[in-house]
This record gives C-alpha cells, sequence and structure tokens, in this order.
C-alpha cells in the first residue's frame, strides 16, 4: 500500500469534468484506489463518490492504492490534483 497527501490546485468549485476526468483516471488501475480528506474516505473509482468530496484550492487530500500498480496509481493521480485543471 502506498500513500501520499498533496495539496489540491484545483480551482474553488471544481466543475464535474475534471471529477470525471479523475474518476477515469483511476480506473485504469487495478488497484484500490482511495482519496482521504478529513473524516471522508472516498473509492476514487466512484462517480457518486467524488462529487461528494468538494475539491478546494489548498484542500489537503491523501491519495491511497493498494495493488500491482499502485506505485503508478498514486504518481498520476497526485500530480492530476496539483496540477491546475
Amino acid at each position: 500500500m502506498l500513500e501520499r497527501t498533496v495539496k489540491v490546485a484545483m480551482t474553488e468549485g471544481t466543475e464535474e469534468r475534471p471529477v470525471a476526468v479523475l474518476v477515469q483516471i483511476a480506473s485504469q488501475y487495478e488497484s484500490q484506489i482511495h482519496l482521504v480528506s478529513d473524516d471522508k474516505k472516498i473509492n476514487a473509482k466512484s462517480i457518486m463518490g467524488m462529487m461528494s468530496m468538494g475539491f478546494t484550492e489548498g484542500q489537503e487530500i491523501t491519495v491511497i492504492a493498494d495493488g500491482k500498480d499502485e506505485a503508478a496509481a498514486v504518481k498520476e493521480i497526485s500530480e492530476y490534483l496539483t496540477a491546475n485543471a
């Protein structure tokens, strides 16, 4: 299992499209992938769960992946969250 905490660089009130892209990225991996913020732990492959996350600029999110491609999953999702979407 790998995890990395990042600060979100997406703009406040992120629209549905960047969240949908994030779910698509996560779905490419076999690993189980979760995003954790405060008391929420959300399956990154669930569009409904991800919509409930409510990303905001500067929010700290921990990306957790467990599986054979966990390193690549954590890297790509972390990079996506920290790029201006």
